[in-house]
């Protein structure tokens, strides 16, 4: 099994890929067209509509930013 490279994705790309989900695109051709994991499209998608935003920071819960600090 070889090593998957991690990829930086822009916040414009990880919006596109959350619309296409919710405009009824299946998850799994998502996944497969655009070579990304399931847990990041998931991710993106829980973010999105949690927060609007997809920086790590305004996604973490009151108690992980009280151990940030």
């Amino acid at each position: 099994m070889t090593k998957r490279e991690r990829r930086a994705f822009t916040d414009e790309f990880k919006n596109q890929m959350v619309q296409l989900y919710l405009n009824g695109k299946p998850r799994v051709e998502i996944i497969r067209e655009y070579d990304l994991s399931a847990s990041a499209l998931d991710k993106w998608v829980k973010q999105s509509q949690s927060t609007g935003s997809f920086k790590e920071n305004d996604n973490r819960s009151d108690e992980q930013k009280e151990l940030t600090i």
